[in-house]
């Protein structure tokens, strides 16, 4: 049973706490109806999530046996046969489908948008994730469709500047990802991606940086724009954009420094400085969208 829970990987929940955002941005955590609308949804495609995530593991299974780390995965060790693998996958997904019959509404447009990110994710598992800057914009698209499922479960009109930040973050995150194993491959001479040998240093380097600045860019027009200031009846969104910047430079340093970026997910969860900018980021946008607003 350990090893089924390993393959399945609930530690990387975390990340679909993403689908939350249009609950955050749009003001409407006060709203019981949007927060259990968007729990659930974060169930559902968790539960997606992990059905991809065995199927990756299945068609990895002979090169993760070459990594020194994924090599312990329960596939790839030989604790879990890839007939339950398959099991696994049909069950997590068939349970995901059926979760979102628990929406209060939109359950069909959520579920078609998780049923695409499942079908994209299929494609990009057999064939896709085999090229270099598509693997990584695929997976920043996948966050997005975490947010619009999140938008239509919660019925709220997600702005197109968190659609475009969602985006650039996520891209982000998967260039400082592929560095890691761009130094495994410079360190070893074995490539853990078949298409890790058309990226170098010099270009993630490169890519990082400039993800990461047009995120910046990107959130602090978001937090000056008409619509934002209209929406939330306040102009001063923008003082969270230092918490911005500082994440981002922590992880810059944390991959370029540390060279530990390999998993975002244990990055938010041990880095004590990562948790406290998020924290006061979360903390000071709600505090001016709240409370600072109507004492104004």
């Amino acid at each position: 049973m350990r090893n089924l829970i390993q393959l399945i990987r609930p530690h990387q929940w975390i990340k679909n706490l993403i689908v939350l955002l249009p609950v955050f941005f749009g003001g409407a955590l006060l709203q019981w109806y949007a927060v259990y609308a968007g729990l659930i949804t974060t169930l559902a495609f968790s539960l997606t999530a992990s059905s991809i995530y065995c199927l990756n593991d299945i068609i990895d299974i002979n090169d993760d046996r070459q990594h020194p780390v994924k090599r312990n995965r329960p596939l790839a060790s030989g604790a879990v046969s890839i007939v339950q693998g398959y099991i696994l996958m049909g069950l997590m997904f068939i349970l995901s489908m059926n979760s979102t019959f628990l929406l209060p509404s939109h359950q069909v447009e959520t579920a078609s948008v998780i049923l695409f990110y499942w079908l994209l994710n299929i494609a990009y598992c057999l064939r896709l994730k085999r090229y270099a800057i598509i693997d990584v914009c695929i997976v920043a698209f996948g966050f997005v469709l975490r947010i619009l499922a999140g938008g239509y479960a919660t019925n709220i009109q997600l702005s197109k500047w968190i659609v475009l930040m969602t985006f650039l973050l996520m891209l982000f995150l998967s260039f400082a990802k592929r560095r890691d194993d761009v130094v495994r491959m410079n360190e070893t001479g074995h490539a853990p991606r078949q298409n890790t040998i058309r990226y170098n240093l010099t270009f993630i380097n490169q890519a990082i940086t400039i993800t990461a600045s047009v995120t910046l860019v990107c959130y602090i027009m978001y937090t000056m724009s008409p619509e934002t200031i209209q929406n939330f009846h306040t102009d001063y969104l923008y003082l969270t954009s230092v918490f911005v910047l500082l994440g981002l430079l922590r992880y810059i340093q944390i991959s370029v420094v540390d060279k530990k970026s390999g998993d975002p997910t244990k990055v938010m969860i041990h880095d004590r400085f990562m948790q406290l900018t998020v924290l006061a980021f979360g903390l000071t946008f709600l505090f001016i969208i709240y409370v600072l607003k109507n004492i104004q």
